[in-house]
């Protein structure tokens, strides 16, 4: 799941950090978490080494923001308040959605295959099209390979690549090229080769990209005006934060903002902020977005066993959602994401009443520890603000 410079500049962030965080006027008070509670746990997550980070806690009494560290390593200018970023996966749920309102109109049935909708698309090295559901690919069953290339171990080998597109065509011939990893049905292992598939089929029934019934049946509607997915633009939208990547352990931080996200396609090319992702979820739980048997399909849960092995104990996947406990006793939905440098967080009570994004923009891919400390920061700021109460 998900996809730098100088030690001067480094130290500059660290300074940053170690004077505290910004946090914004006229904030809403949580009973049980408050703007003080927010601040702590954002910071916590700073003191992992994230370049920069935003917290938004939305509750029935209001919402709380906070943000830490710098918009970018040359400056010690605050991340923007309405900062966009990737999300990387987190676009899964999007895509997930738009399925699962086709399915609820009649145009298409989990259970439907793949190759009925993508003929022999998906036709070798032992992969079936003729074997493997719509419901399979959402829920990563599918058994397929994950197309995605190892991460790039050097910045110039990232620089090279950085600006190419791919098509959705491409992608899946890339994971095709491989054995299946289980037989469709038998196992669960996370795939963004399901995702890209899941896109392609949006097309094939509506004529239309993913990316624009996104916007028409979701963004629209919502009011989600902050949200895109930009195809093969490089450049975030303003304004944003810089994004960092560290290469090797103790390595420079490397800028790698601009960046061609065809690579991601449907399983993790879109761009948000905080407060749509906020909305969304929201809506997605309360039956905006949803009929009552489509969101219970998507509620529909497998155990997550690779996500559990690396330190999510009690995951399970449904159709583009996470289901985690809580420490506090029973769970919430969730969806990761993480790519060049961004990495967001999040977590919606199952009434659509709470919800919690994390943004930070800054990864360190040779440091697994590190990456560790990171997660466990911002899945700790989301069970705090969910298990509050108010």
């Amino acid at each position: 799941m998900t996809v730098c410079t100088t030690r001067r500049r480094v130290a500059i962030v660290a300074a940053a950090l170690a004077a505290g965080m910004t946090t914004f006027p006229s904030a809403a008070r949580a009973q049980g978490y408050d703007q003080a509670q927010l601040r702590r746990d954002l910071n916590a997550v700073s003191a992992t080494g994230v370049v920069g980070t935003l917290g938004e806690v939305v509750t029935p009494s209001g919402r709380l923001r906070a943000r830490a560290g710098v918009r970018e390593l040359t400056s010690r200018a605050p991340v923007p308040a309405d900062a966009r970023f990737r999300i990387g996966s987190v676009t899964k749920t999007f895509v997930s959605t738009v399925v699962l309102r086709l399915v609820g109109e009649g145009r298409l049935s989990l259970d439907d295959t793949v190759e009925k909708w993508l003929p022999g698309v998906v036709r070798s090295s032992g992969n079936d099209g003729r074997e493997i559901t719509v419901r399979q690919l959402l829920q990563h069953t599918s058994g397929l390979h994950n197309y995605l290339p190892k991460p790039p171990g050097s910045a110039r080998a990232w620089r090279e690549e950085r600006l190419r597109s791919y098509r959705a065509e491409q992608l899946v011939a890339r994971a095709v090229r491989h054995r299946p990893d289980f037989a469709p049905g038998t196992n669960w292992r996370y795939s963004n080769t399901n995702y890209v598939l899941a896109g392609m089929i949006i097309r094939k029934v509506t004529g239309h990209t993913w990316q624009r019934e996104v916007h028409d049946r979701i963004l629209k509607p919502l009011g989600l005006r902050h949200t895109s997915a930009p195809g093969a633009d490089p450049h975030m939208p303003r304004p944003h934060a810089r994004a960092y990547m560290r290469f090797q352990r103790g390595g420079p931080w490397v800028d790698v903002t601009v960046k061609n996200q065809t690579l991601g396609d449907a399983a993790g090319a879109m761009i948000s902020t905080t407060g749509d992702l906020n909305a969304f979820f929201r809506a997605l739980m309360d039956g905006r977005l949803l009929a009552p048997a489509q969101l219970a399909e998507m509620k529909k849960t497998v155990p997550a066993k690779e996500l559990q092995a690396m330190g999510v104990p009690g995951a399970r996947y449904g159709l583009g959602l996470l289901y985690r406990p809580l420490s506090c006793g029973g769970g919430y939905w969730s969806h990761g994401g993480d790519g060049d440098g961004y990495r967001t967080r999040l977590g919606v009570s199952p009434d659509g009443r709470r919800g919690v994004v994390v943004s930070a923009t800054s990864r360190s891919l040779a440091d697994f520890k590190a990456e560790q400390r990171a997660d466990r920061a911002m899945a700790t700021l989301v069970d705090h603000a969910l298990c509050a109460t108010g």
